[in-house]
């Protein structure tokens, strides 16, 4: 993805990164823009435009299939939506924000499960 604000992600260290991770890193962008949407509107317009760029970056991702990017880009309009005050869908970046959590908690679960069992642990 050539305009992408996240260079070296955009060169292969995101198409790493499982869906959880991807979905995670997407939700600490609309954390941020939750948190500065009435604090500080440059902030806010910042990680939203940081939150599109990984939805993009996540739609071009050659190992999700054709439903999962129609979820993904459900995502991004249901974000733009709350984004913009949520009057297409009701959507709000408080719910976005629960929403995308439960993903980075599954991605830091799995990274967990996969150091112990390196370590020779049980999960």
């Amino acid at each position: 993805m050539n305009g992408s604000m996240h260079q070296n992600l955009a060169q292969g260290k995101w198409f790493e990164l499982s869906l959880a991770q991807q979905l995670g890193n997407i939700g600490s962008e609309v954390g941020r823009a939750r948190l500065n949407r009435s604090k500080n509107d440059a902030r806010f317009w910042s990680a939203v435009a940081r939150a599109l760029d990984l939805f993009y970056l996540t739609l071009s991702d050659k190992r999700w299939s054709a439903w999962r990017k129609k979820e993904i880009s459900r995502s991004v309009e249901i974000f733009c939506d709350a984004v913009l005050g949520g009057k297409q869908y009701g959507g709000d970046l408080e719910s976005l924000d629960r929403y995308f959590t439960q993903f980075a908690f599954l991605a830091m679960s799995s990274c967990c499960r996969e150091t112990s069992l390196r370590k020779g642990g049980r999960v």
